[in-house]
């Protein structure tokens, strides 16, 4: 497929949501749905924002491996990864990724409650056509 790393990172950029999957506390797999990544290098890793306080935050302290998946209703094509997730709080990464609207979430970005989830892909497949393929990250 030519240009596949292309086509997934415009895929990516254009939704306004993803998933995220994880194991919760009693050991089973959970889905959330997320703002999209604030920022992201290439299709290795992406940056979320969530809350430190939530149910996700506390299972991904536990066991950081997780699925992210970005899905395009209107071409029904996909694209799913498997990694594993950093629960930062550095300052210069959430002011980094912090948007105004934010404030309908959190204080400022010095709130507490206010964290980053940094993403990092280990392998990736993309849904199109009926046919799925793996993607070499």
């Amino acid at each position: 497929m030519e240009n596949i790393d292309k086509i997934i990172e415009n895929l990516i950029d254009r939704q306004e949501v993803c998933f995220l999957s994880f194991i919760n506390d009693a050991g089973f797999p959970t889905t959330r749905a997320m703002l999209n990544p604030r920022k992201r290098q290439g299709m290795k890793e992406f940056y979320l924002t969530t809350n430190s306080s939530s149910q996700k935050v506390q299972s991904l302290l536990i066991n950081n491996r997780a699925g992210l998946y970005f899905y395009d209703r209107a071409t029904y094509r996909g694209a799913a990864f498997t990694g594993t997730v950093e629960v930062l709080h550095d300052q210069n990464v959430k002011d980094e990724v912090w948007r105004d609207m934010d404030t309908i979430f959190y204080e400022s970005n010095t709130d507490p409650d206010y964290c980053v989830l940094k993403f990092t892909a280990n392998a990736a497949r993309y849904y199109q056509d009926y046919t799925s393929t793996n993607i070499e990250l």
